[in-house]
This record gives C-alpha cells, sequence and structure tokens, in this order.
C-alpha cells in the first residue's frame, strides 16, 4: 500500500496493477521437481523492411519491464514488423488468440496506420522465437496497450516509407499520399507500392516517442467490422488447435494423478506397465506418467500402475466461508486498503444503515479446449505447442524444470480454443516435455475433462461484507467493505461517498486458485450492486433513479441510461413470477450497465431478455465487440445461476459436464448490445468488463420477481426454493 493525497485527505490505495501481476504470478504450480541430469531471423522472412523497437521503449509498455522490472526484453528479437517483397504484412506481438478476435482487431489496427487493406496483414502470435517478450494476454490489456503498440510501429513504418520515397524522387515527403500500400505523388502522378520500394532492403528503424497517429475519428480500417481473421478454417475444421498436432514417430503421454490435493507418493509399482510393449514409464520424484504409440495402450498402462498416496485432511466446500473468514490475513503487509473520511464518525449521521454478507463460491473455467501439449527434443532444444495465456512464462518454466538456457526452449501457441484466464500455467508443457525426455519421442499429452476440473486452478471463492448508510434523501454518507479471499479487482465503489473503508483480506485458500474473466470484478460487482438495490429497496427508491442520484461519473451514467432506455427500465411492471434488475461499474477502462428479466415459474429460473451497455473508448471492431459481450453474458450466466466447485476431503466431487453445469443453448435469452462508441477516448480492452454486469442483474430481478433476496452465488443451482433468504 501507499498514501496519496485526494482532495487534501490522505488515503490509502492498492497498486492494483500490481497485485493483478503478483496474483497472476502466485498461482500455485503443480509440484514437478525433476532430478534427471541436464544432457536466423531473415532465413524465416526472407528480404524486406524491418521494423524494431529500442529497448528503453520496450521495458514502458506491457511487454517489458512493466510487468516483471527485471525482465529485459531478448535482444536477439525485437522485431514487430515486416514488410514482405510480395506486400505482405506480418506483425509480431507476443499475445495469443484464445477466441477473444484479436488477431482481427490488431490487424486492423496495422492496416489502419500502415494504410494497407486488411488482407493484406497477416500475425505472428504467441511464438518465443518470433515474437517480443510478452507478459502475457490477461487484463484486458491487449487492445490498450498491444494494440497501442503495433499502431504506433505502423504509422512509423509509414513514415520511413514516405520519407524513402521523398528520397527516391527528390520529392517533399509532406505532399505525398500513401492509400492501399502504395505512396503517390499527386504532383507527378508517380506511383510506387511498399513492395517495390522496400524490394531487396534489411532495413532497422527505431520507433520515435510519438509517431503521429491516425485519430479515431478518422479511422476507415479500424472502427469498422471485420470478419474474423481465418474464420473459414474454424468453421471448416482446418485449423490446427495443439489437439491437432501431429510429429513424425509422435507417442501419446499420459499422467498418473494423486488421489487428493496435497497428497504425497508413499510407493509406486511400475512394473506391470513396463511389461507393456512400446510403453515409456516414468517415475521421477511424485510425478509418475506413460507415453505410448496409441491413446488406449497409454490408457492401459497408466492404470496398471499401483502408485499409493497418503492425503492430509482437508475441509468441504460446506466448510469454505467460515474457513475463509477464520484463515483470512490481516497484516498491512498482505491487506489491500482504500480509506477515506471517516466511517464510525458518519454513522450517526444515517438515517438508515444495512449491513448484509455476500458468498462467491468456487467455479472452474470450463474450457472449450482442455489443457494439452506437443512436445518435441531435438539437437538439445525443446519445443512445446501448447495452448497458453502466457507463451512467455511457460517457457521460463520449462526452462526452470528442466535446467536449460532461454534459448534452448521455444514455445508455440496455436489459436488456442478458450482460456478464460485459467491457462497462465504451463502444467501440460511441462508434463509432456518430461515425458518426451523419457521417451526420446516427440510426446502429445491432452488433459481429461476431470483432469482439467480437477487439477486445474479455480476462480477464488470469497466471503464480501458490505456495511453501509445513507441520508433521508437516499444519498449515500458511508460505505464499509471487506472482501475476504477473492481479491481486490473493481472492489472500490463508483459511486459518490464521502466515507469509505474499503479492505481485501487475503485468506488461507483451500482449493488452487487463480486468475478468471474479470478476476474478482464479478464478485465484486455483484456484492455492491445487490446491496445498491437493498439500499433503494430500503429508501422506497427506483434501483436507477437510487443509483444516478448517487453518481457523478458522467460515462458510468451514460451507460447506465442507454442500458435503461434499449430496455425500457420503468415502462414493465414486476408480477409475481417476472422480475427485472440492473447492475454495473467500471473496471479496466470499461463502463458497463446491464438490464435483465427473468422468470421464475415453480422454482425454475429462466432469464429471458439481456441489454447491456458498454463504453470501452474508441471502438475497433464493432461485430467482434457485439460477440465478445454477448459472449461474456452468456458465461457470466453460469456462475450468476448454477455453477459451482463442490469438493471434499482434497478431492473435487462434480467434476464432469454431467454434474457442473455450464450454461447450455436453451438457456441463452434475447440480448441486445449497446456499444458506446467514444471516439474521443483511447480504446480500451473489453474481454472482461462486460461479465460483471449480469450475475447483479439477475439477482437483482430475482428479488424482483419473488420478494426474496438471494446474496450467494450462484443464485439457483437447483431452482428457487419456497423462500430464498
Amino acid at each position: 500500500m501507499r498514501n496519496l493525497p485526494l482532495d487534501g485527505e490522505l488515503v490509502e490505495v492498492p497498486e492494483a496493477q500490481d497485485f493483478e501481476l503478483r496474483q497472476h504470478d502466485s498461482i500455485l504450480r503443480l509440484p514437478h521437481a525433476f532430478s534427471f541430469d541436464r544432457r536466423g531471423f531473415f532465413k524465416v522472412l526472407g528480404g524486406g523492411l524491418l521494423v524494431c523497437i529500442a529497448a528503453r521503449h520496450a521495458t514502458s509498455q506491457e511487454s517489458g519491464a512493466g510487468a516483471h522490472r527485471d525482465h529485459e526484453p531478448p535482444k536477439t528479437l525485437d522485431s514487430w514488423l515486416h514488410i514482405g517483397e510480395n506486400g505482405e504484412v506480418t506483425a509480431f506481438t507476443g499475445k495469443v488468440e484464445v477466441g477473444q478476435n484479436a488477431r482481427t482487431s490488431l490487424a486492423q489496427q496495422v492496416a489502419e496506420e500502415l494504410r494497407v487493406p486488411l488482407t493484406s496483414v497477416r500475425l505472428i502470435m504467441g511464438d518465443t522465437e518470433l515474437t517480443p517478450y510478452d507478459m502475457g494476454t490477461f487484463g484486458s490489456r491487449t487492445t490498450p496497450q498491444m494494440g497501442m503498440q503495433l499502431r504506433k510501429v505502423s504509422a512509423s513504418a509509414r513514415a520511413v516509407l514516405i520519407q524513402m520515397a521523398a528520397e527516391r524522387w527528390s520529392a517533399d515527403a509532406s505532399g505525398l499520399v500513401v492509400q492501399e500500400g502504395k505512396i503517390s505523388d499527386p504532383k507527378t502522378n508517380r506511383t510506387i507500392s511498399y513492395a517495390e520500394l522496400v524490394h531487396g532492403q534489411k532495413l532497422a528503424k527505431l520507433i520515435p516517442d510519438d509517431p503521429e497517429l491516425t485519430p479515431a475519428s478518422d479511422w476507415k480500417v479500424a472502427g469498422a467490422s471485420a470478419p474474423k481473421a481465418n474464420g473459414r478454417d474454424f468453421v471448416t475444421g482446418a485449423h490446427q488447435y495443439t489437439t491437432d498436432v501431429g510429429l513424425p514417430g509422435m507417442l501419446h503421454g499420459k499422467v498418473v494423478r494423486p488421489s487428493a490435493f496435497h497428497a504425497k507418493l508413499m510407493s509406486c509399482d511400475t512394473s506391470q506397465a513396463e511389461k507393456i510393449p512400446g510403453v515409456s514409464v516414468v517415475h521421477d520424484g511424485d510425478f509418475i506418467g506413460v507415453s505410448a504409440m496409441d491413446v488406449m495402450t497409454t490408457g492401459r498402462a497408466s492404470q496398471a500402475i499401483r502408485a499409493q498416496w497418503d492425503a492430509p485432511p482437508q475441509i468441504s466446500d460446506r466448510e469454505l466461508f467460515d474457513h475463509l473468514r477464520k484463515g483470512a490475513s490481516d497484516e498491512n503487509d498482505n491487506k489491500e486498503q482504500f480509506v477515506l473520511g471517516s466511517v464510525e464518525q458518519s454513522r450517526a449521521q444515517a438515517s438508515k444503515t444495512l449491513q448484509q454478507t455476500y458468498t462467491v463460491a468456487y467455479i472452474a473455467h470450463t474450457p472449450l479446449e482442455p489443457r494439452a501439449a506437443v512436445a518435441e527434443w531435438k539437437d538439445g532444444k525443446l519445443t512445446v505447442w501448447t495452448g497458453t495465456q502466457r507463451p512467455s512464462a511457460v517457457k521460463e518454466e520449462l526452462a526452470q524444470a528442466f535446467r536449460l538456457s532461454p534459448e534452448n526452449v521455444r514455445v508455440i501457441v496455436p489459436d488456442t480454443g478458450s482460456a478464460y484466464g485459467g491457462k497462465h500455467t504451463g502444467e501440460a508443457a511441462v508434463e509432456g516435455a518430461r515425458l518426451a525426455k523419457a521417451a526420446g519421442k516427440p510426446v502429445k499429452l491432452i488433459w481429461s475433462r476431470e483432469e482439467e476440473f480437477t487439477w486445474a486452478y479455480f476462480r477464488p471463492a470469497g466471503v464480501i461484507d458490505v456495511s453501509s448508510g445513507a441520508k433521508a434523501d437516499g444519498s449515500i454518507i458511508f460505505w464499509e467493505y471487506d472482501n475476504f479471499n477473492s481479491g481486490p479487482a473493481a472492489m472500490r465503489t463508483p459511486y459518490e461517498v464521502a466515507n469509505q473503508r474499503i479492505t481485501f483480506h487475503p485468506a488461507d485458500a483451500p482449493l488452487r486458485q487463480g486468475s478468471y474473466r474479470s478476476l474478482a470484478a464479478a464478485a465484486n460487482h455483484f456484492a455492491r450492486e445487490s446491496h445498491m438495490d437493498e439500499l433503494a429497496h430500503e429508501f422506497r427508491m427506483d434501483p436507477l433513479e437510487f443509483r444516478l442520484k448517487n453518481l457523478k461519473n458522467d460515462r458510468l451514467r451514460a451507460v447506465f441510461q442507454a442500458a435503461a432506455e434499449k430496455f425500457g427500465w420503468g415502462k414493465q411492471k414486476a408480477t409475481p413470477g417476472i422480475g427485472f434488475g440492473l447492475g454495473g461499474g467500471f473496471e479496466k477502462g470499461g463502463y458497463i450497465a446491464t438490464c435483465a428479466e427473468v422468470s421464475v415459474q415453480r422454482g425454475a429460473v429462466k432469464v429471458t431478455r439481456v441489454v447491456e451497455a458498454f463504453d470501452c473508448g474508441a471502438v475497433v471492431n464493432p461485430q467482434g465487440l457485439k460477440n465478445q459481450i454477448a459472449g461474456a453474458v452468456m458465461q457470466g450466466l453460469g456462475g450468476a445461476l448454477f455453477e459451482a466447485i463442490r469438493f471434499e476431503n482434497g478431492r473435487i466431487v462434480n467434476p464432469h459436464l454431467s454434474e457442473y453445469r455450464v450454461p447450455r443453448f436453451s438457456d441463452l435469452p434475447q440480448i441486445d448490445v449497446v456499444l458506446v462508441d467514444r471516439k474521443d477516448q483511447r480504446s480500451m480492452g473489453a474481454g472482461e468488463t462486460p461479465l460483471t454486469g449480469i450475475a447483479p442483474a439477475v439477482g437483482n430481478a430475482l428479488f424482483s420477481a419473488t420478494g426474496s433476496r438471494i446474496r450467494s452465488l450462484p443464485l439457483a443451482p437447483s431452482g428457487i426454493p419456497n423462500k430464498a433468504s
């Protein structure tokens, strides 16, 4: 924490971004400590113009020391852009494509600044041998940081090309015109393409600090809807996911898992598995794995291994919330806190006060594509194809696990079948590489759905206490907020409250936990916006009116009003079994407001309609953004209504999709998206914030429909009982 003056007050505020990075890096790795002994760029791309970035620039943005201040970008490969002799533009980024359509929106920004057709731009993403070091694809940073980086690179390249043409023609550079990858001189009618201009040249240029960028109001390629890059390949099945990668002589691997979390291996008999022809067996510390030519043989070999494990007693989900509260840390070095005014002194001034507790269960990421890796050792170098959000971090993980220099490790990330914050770590990559090392052949390892549910990390569970008070006119005068374990993301209230104390308390977590789409913002939005509705009810005020009364931020007011107008808020009256609710807030530079209509019939809950308004600054790809928002709404419905991990004594008891309920096509409501396109504002990310409004909107709508308040997520895992609370 650090102290900063704010309007004359001394307040404590968390280093939110630093905490987020620490949270990503602190995800517990599966304990594989292996004991075995350690035993030309232009050739890839050909001639052309290579635009490079100096280290001093790289360390100031996400790819550099802003994340890991002691991590300098690689010196051997710092290029961002290549213009080929055939006119094709190749841009490089360590970001990865995991379903958020970043490949398309980043290409649009390159095409816009370089003045080339979108079809001529391709991106190489997430290949640690070809792309600059990158902290990872998370935090909704691809658009505001990497998008801006590639815009600067492309604008600088455009300036270099114009200058080259001016020098060739002995013309004034300021009079030249660039369009469709060609430079023209209106005075002489001369025209030259980028391809002709760079023919046979290998040039490296530094990027200036402030290249001239195209304002969003003048965008032609960016700012317009564009189809998904390589979209046909995904529809036809031509795209190669990690699970589709095949190498000559490749084996299939499987890991023998412990009997429970935190279990220690007591004994292991691999003799029967070793008798199976073509099977390679690894027993290294607590790691046990097999590989064979086909999946069935691998499965048979793993079942033949006799392993005895010893696991300590562990709690169940029934004890979870008491455990989190009792195990919370109140040490100043651990908790994150914001203080403004005096909560204690303002309590006596409140006309009404309210105190409630809200809880959030552990939930799983449930990616479409479970963890997978293909590992190959060749000439002392390890190459791994895997689906991860952090290829550079997985490269470091592999180098540490196998005592390799980073130069001898390469991680390649094919466009991946979703992640949702769940693929920061490289478990499958490390496991596949260990099996490949033992077998002397490439190995493909694919986690089963049960392994994904059990051994991946979860979205943190949490307990949130909220205490508040307001004057007789509904003006909130104090707000006390304590979050136990789920995290500090979006913990601060966007409403105007003179006296606040907001605290995050880390806790002793019983399950492996880590990032999830929006981090803790979904939990904090649920608690805060549910409580705002409860306050509005106490004062007999309309929930929207109550929020606007306590809200000054113009952009957040605008999305609330836009969502309400599209939804027809206040025009329809709630009736028994039919209810309406709303929720909203601010996170990662985005402003969100969500309205929901729900139907409760004989205990069954159905969300029938959702309107979501979103402002993330200047919109790069409107249709892509709408798809992102609709997808976030559907994902958020699962956590709102029924998703919850159940566990008992170190074991997950619902590790299959038949037992763990995720949204289905039958759950799909009508979804209307309202984009508040602010071309006067910088483009921000949209991967996370759109998820945060749906749970409170649905919870508040359930109260409207039933008159009973539910303060726990999921809201209705088995429908609505006779009395919710």
